[in-house]
């Protein structure tokens, strides 16, 4: 299936039903009199929040949805049946913005939840109400009011407890497919990574959820590479793995890269916690893993874990670490202890 993360759809509510002209012709009924019925009110446009999608790819075969609009009115004062609301599901993490991509209208972020976006029109009254003691016959009505019509656009970011950070060919989706049962496209070019991979790693009874983002390089923040589209989804994570890799000539210099173009994206976003790793280490020699992860602890000025998504090098000390942060993030008693990780 084929990730897709916006989408543009038109929705527009029920339109109300029009009122109803009648009069009463009844058998030893002298005096008839009006009785026309109100239209029934249109159907809202309802949007809810739910797990088991996690994209946007349907709205690329349907933009256009409309709700039910409610019936005329009818004799004996009967008023028309409502439209049935239509109720349209988004992933968990979905955003609803206005027309000018700025707006946020909803933010979806808890299973089950939903929100009226537009409500259905009123409907017309019947001839009924019309009736005064100079005017015992009115024929006049109201047509039912007209539905709202909007233009959104659907933005989804994905909710993960870690999100892993770093330019392409950083060994990202390596360390997913370690961590966890997700198994994503990898190879030895850039950009191997073109949408998000979510994963779930396990330690003792506790799951965290990992998101891979494609690979961010110099000037993402203004849409260079696939940064820019992507790096909304690791807005919504508790924290960030900044993985940098060890092969590199100038690891400082990489380091400070990516949180210039995170810095300059969002603010929210670079004051997240974030652990820095040092990947491919198995590649390199005790004498120069120690002498890179100084240079990189300097520059980044926090621990540098020394890690192999190949070798799976440092990876249970690591992920105890995540744990830690999530159970806090997560508002659990911090002295909780989780059985130890087996790859």
């Amino acid at each position: 299936m084929k990730f897709l993360d916006q989408a543009k759809i038109y929705l527009k509510s029920g339109d109300g039903g029009n009122g109803c002209v009648s009069f009463r012709r009844e058998k030893f009924e002298e005096y008839g009199g009006p009785n026309g019925g109100d239209g029934g009110k249109g159907g809202d446009v309802i949007v809810e929040a739910v797990s088991n999608v996690n994209t946007l790819i349907d709205f690329r075969y349907r933009q256009h949805f409309k709700a039910e609009r409610g019936q005329g009115g009818s004799s004996k004062d009967m008023t028309g049946r409502s439209g049935v609301p239509l109720v349209f599901k988004v992933p968990v993490g979905t955003q609803i913005l206005d027309d000018d991509k700025e707006t946020v209208i909803a933010d979806m972020i808890e299973e089950g939840q939903r929100f009226t976006i537009l409500k259905g029109g009123t409907g017309g009254r019947g001839n009924t109400h019309f009736k005064t003691s100079t005017n015992r016959a009115p024929r006049q009505m109201e047509p039912g009011w007209e539905g709202e019509e909007l233009w959104v656009w659907l933005r989804l970011k994905l909710i993960a407890d870690i999100g892993l950070l770093g330019f392409p060919n950083a060994g990202k989706s390596t360390l997913l497919s370690v961590f966890t049962n997700a198994r994503p496209k990898i190879a030895d070019y850039p950009f191997t990574t073109l949408h998000p991979n979510l994963g779930v790693a396990y330690i003792g009874e506790e799951e965290i959820v990992i998101a891979d983002i494609p690979g961010i390089i110099e000037g993402a923040h203004e849409g260079s590479g696939l940064g820019d589209r992507f790096l909304g989804h690791i807005e919504r994570c508790c924290m960030l793995l900044h993985m940098v890799d060890a092969t590199e000539d100038n690891i400082a210099e990489r380091y400070h890269q990516i949180r210039n173009e995170v810095g300059k994206f969002s603010t929210v976003l670079a004051e997240k916690k974030e652990i820095v790793a040092l990947n491919k280490c198995d590649a390199l020699t005790p004498d120069i893993i120690q002498e890179k992860k100084e240079e990189l602890s300097k520059a980044s000025g926090k621990e540098v874990f020394v890690i192999s998504g190949v070798s799976r090098l440092g990876l249970d000390e690591m992920l105890q670490v995540f744990m830690q942060h999530i159970l806090i993030a997560r508002n659990k008693t911090n002295g909780i202890k989780t059985k130890a990780w087996t790859p």
